[in-house]
């Protein structure tokens, strides 16, 4: 059975992320980890000097983030009537992040899905801060679901690589399994540099090339360009439906984390985003 966790503020952003998974993953037995945490504003102030007993209003807190979350299980088994799955819910007194690294490690979650923006997230900026700083920091996948994206089955996934990395099936899970269950076309998208790929590249892409061979697959080498501008100037003559990537220190998308604003650098992808993390790969040698 996939667990599949989902981290929600109760805002309409966050429920279109828990739609698009349910609808992600409908043929699929799931257990739905709906999560909420809470951070009172008196935090900063009593709660350093008094326990929330003392004051009481952690007791509150709790009791409101809970009886949301009820509310919302009530409404998704409702709507979508699926008996393929179940749902969770969790309440923490902590930061979000850290509520994340905690719950992924206890439940062994498979997926971390998750809205770009909160309730006060600006339309303009596809990946709000809570994002990318999960994104900086996380061990395990996560799938980033825009704002505005109705749902759509993926059919097409964009996979941009260097072809520096040598891939194996611990790492490609997730990209594999999204394009088994709907037997999706990986779209296989390098960049080339007006140079021959070294030894160690033809050898990495021969690999990727093995891991992809149950799944329907396509190579396509770009003109030399930016990275960004090849990602924007590819999904303009070619339709996606996923956008995968994976994040490791020496990568694009590692780089891209190190500016202080993302926005500002036209990264502005208007299809979810699944966040593959190297370590996957180094922990399954």
């Amino acid at each position: 059975m996939k667990r599949i966790l989902i981290p929600t503020d109760f805002s309409e952003n966050s429920y279109k992320a828990i739609a698009y998974a349910l609808q992600l993953l409908k043929s699929k037995s799931c257990t739905f980890h709906l999560l909420n945490t809470y951070t009172p504003a008196i935090y900063q102030a009593e709660y350093l000097l008094h326990s929330p007993a003392q004051i009481g209003l952690g007791d509150i807190y709790q009791t409101n983030s809970e009886t949301q979350l009820e509310g919302l299980k009530k409404k998704l088994t409702t709507q979508f009537k699926n008996p393929l799955h179940e749902f969770v819910t969790h309440t923490a007194f902590n930061v979000l992040v850290d509520a994340i690294d905690e719950l992924v490690s206890n439940e062994s979650i498979d997926l971390v899905v998750m809205g770009t923006q909160g309730a006060t997230g600006a339309k303009e900026i596809f990946l709000g801060s809570n994002t990318v700083h999960l994104l900086k920091r996380a061990k395990f996948p996560v799938l980033a679901v825009p704002n505005n994206y109705g749902f759509r089955l993926p059919k097409k996934i964009l996979f941009p690589t260097d072809y520096e990395i040598n891939y194996n099936t611990v790492l490609l899970k997730e990209m594999l399994y999204l394009a088994d269950i709907h037997n999706a076309k990986i779209k296989v998208m390098h960049i080339s540099q007006n140079y021959e790929l070294s030894a160690e590249q033809q050898k990495n892409k021969s690999k990727l090339t093995e891991l992809l061979a149950g799944a329907v697959h396509q190579f396509h080498d770009l003109p030399d360009q930016g990275i960004i501008e090849g990602i924007n100037s590819f999904q303009q003559t070619h339709e996606t439906d996923v956008l995968v990537m994976v994040k490791n220190k020496h990568s694009f998308l590692e780089n891209l984390f190190l500016k202080p604003v993302i926005n500002q650098i036209g990264f502005h992808t208007n299809i979810p985003f699944l966040v593959l993390p190297y370590n996957l790969l180094q922990e399954s040698k």
